[in-house]
């Protein structure tokens, strides 16, 4: 348990808020100085771009997993928490670049390095509390850019506590990856694929770019239906309590009567449940469609990360850690491409529907790569 809730507080620093923290406080930077949907696209791109070189760079370098998971959390806080400076636009896409590249070294190192360790207990509950960490931020996270709005406080302060915040965890969870007794590793992809790999990798890159764009505008598409942030502010947070409570009732329904296909069945239908909540605003304008996007899409893309790179362990054996490496940079290169597809039909006069509506086609094409073995 001290393993998992370690890694949980890992992962609540790297993907809540090195990764999504920028979603709930997009609203305050518009408010601040003027942020478009479009600059929110490119600066959300840079994002997962540097996530995306971070994960094949995390899959080449000879390093440690407890010595990267240390760099990987420093380098999440320090960018962060430069975020409250208003520096421009080019500097902004920068920070939010390196955030992403330190955000998936502690992805997936967090993930080998804790995975290794509890999966041959056979406690599918620890796999749950750890993977819980990513919902357990992006509530916090949410939760606290709430309360800075009601406050009528900028982002600038949002920023500077969130990476506060990271940097005080970090230090707390310094000594605990203590990386003296770990010998060095180097994750290199594999080059011979087979197509139980690929079909993983394809299935993977689908969902990152089928739940990005809810996952990166839910707030803004909440505030064009509802401009007061005590009502649309709380789409975030709704979002990050359904990843965290999904991934803890996934876990403890496994292998069960419930979820007797395990971890490739839980897959499946996650895929099916997001892609619903993907296309509720489209056909149920209004906050009650951004509410079931929110709580279906929250309560899937956790579980979805979770469930695949356990499946990556089942599939590849000794190899897992060079699967999920890249498991990580399909699902990057999907994200790099969601927020692009928004920001080219918004730049048009479009609007988020037919983006949507895309992201939903993905999801079900990746279900159906799952479904035979």
């Amino acid at each position: 348990m001290r393993i998992a809730l370690a890694g949980l507080a890992a992962l609540a620093v790297a993907m809540g808020v090195g990764r999504f923290a920028f979603t709930p406080v997009l609203p305050m930077m518009q408010l601040d100085s003027g942020l478009s949907v479009a600059q929110g696209g490119w600066l959300a791109s840079a994002n997962y771009l540097g996530y995306f070189a971070g994960a094949l760079w995390a899959g080449a370098a000879r390093v440690n997993a407890a010595a990267a998971i240390r760099l990987g959390l420093a380098g999440t806080g320090l960018a962060t928490l430069a975020m409250a400076f208003d520096a421009g636009f080019a500097l902004w896409a920068l920070l939010r670049a390196i955030a992403g590249v330190t955000s998936a070294w502690v992805l997936i190192h967090t993930s080998a390095w804790a995975l290794e360790r509890i999966v041959p207990l056979g406690r599918p509950v620890l796999a749950g509390v750890l993977f819980a960490g990513v919902g357990v931020g992006v509530a916090a996270a949410g939760v606290l850019c709430v309360l800075l709005m009601s406050l009528h406080a900028g982002s600038s302060t949002a920023w500077l506590l969130l990476g506060v915040v990271s940097l005080a965890i970090t230090a707390l969870l310094w000594r605990f990856f203590d990386s003296s007794g770990e010998q060095a590793r180097t994750l290199v992809m594999p080059h011979q694929w087979n197509w139980a790999q690929a079909r993983l990798v394809v299935a993977y890159g689908a969902y990152g770019f089928g739940y990005i764009i809810p996952a990166t505008f839910l707030p803004v598409m909440a505030r064009d239906v509802a401009s007061d942030p005590a009502v649309f502010g709380w789409a975030w947070p709704v979002f990050g309590a359904a990843a965290a409570l999904s991934t803890l009732g996934v876990a403890l329904l496994s292998g069960t009567k419930v979820n007797p296909g395990g971890n490739r069945g839980a897959w499946i239908a996650s895929h099916a449940v997001m892609a619903l909540g993907v296309a509720a605003p489209v056909f149920w304008p209004g906050m009650g469609g951004i509410v079931l996007a929110a709580l279906c899409v929250g309560a899937t893309f956790v579980v979805i990360t979770m469930v695949g790179l356990q499946e990556a362990r089942t599939v590849a054996g000794s190899q897992a850690p060079r699967l999920m490496a890249a498991l990580t940079a399909a699902f990057a290169a999907g994200q790099i491409a969601g927020p692009l597809s928004v920001s080219f039909v918004v730049g048009a006069g479009g609007g988020f529907s037919a983006a949507l509506l895309v992201a939903c086609a993905a999801l079900v094409a990746g279900a159906a790569l799952l479904l035979k073995r």
